[in-house]
């Protein structure tokens, strides 16, 4: 009797195991990845402006979503870049925004005063964001244009005052 029961119990677990791994090979094939003329994803994020932000609000302007962390030596090499960028164009109707997936806010708040940065940040913590973009290296940055498609995909830091780099962004504009 006590073995028919273990028995029992084996197959319910064997069961619940093989559910458990077709759940995640089924994940990891529709796992979504954003590239070069994607529609970019909604987001809604609080930035540290206190505002509420979403993809939606960049409407007519050109969108260059910059996913960072504080422990990631290359994203902060490219800030001083991205934030030259911003204040270059911003009367040109480009917004700079960092998405920071830090944890630590302690962190995040303390790179962002030493950082002194005029672009727009806000933080994910949960990570939502990036995983919707399909964004797990950083940094990693879309340049999304007016209509909300992804028209670049740069992986890894980049020096976004170098004159290729400035003359390919006003050539978007």
């Amino acid at each position: 009797m006590k073995t028919v029961k273990v028995e029992q119990i084996l197959r319910v677990a064997i069961a619940l195991l093989l559910v458990a791994l077709v759940a995640v090979i089924y994940r990891s094939f529709h796992e979504r990845i954003v590239g070069v003329g994607d529609s970019a994803p909604d987001f809604t994020v609080v930035a540290d402006n206190g505002r509420t932000v979403s993809l939606g609000n960049f409407g007519g302007r050109l969108l260059i979503l910059n996913f960072w962390a504080t422990w990631c030596p290359p994203c902060i090499q490219e800030m001083p870049s991205l934030d030259e960028l911003q204040k270059r164009f911003k009367e040109s109707g480009v917004v700079v925004l960092g998405l920071s997936v830090d944890k630590n806010e302690k962190d995040y708040r303390n790179l962002l005063s030493k950082a002194n940065v005029s672009f727009l940040t806000a933080r994910d913590p949960e990570n939502r964001i990036n995983q919707e973009y399909g964004t797990f290296k950083f940094p990693e940055t879309y340049i999304i244009s007016k209509d909300g498609k992804v028209i670049q995909k740069i992986i890894g830091p980049a020096n976004w005052t170098d004159d290729n780099m400035v003359g390919y962004v006003r050539s978007l504009l």
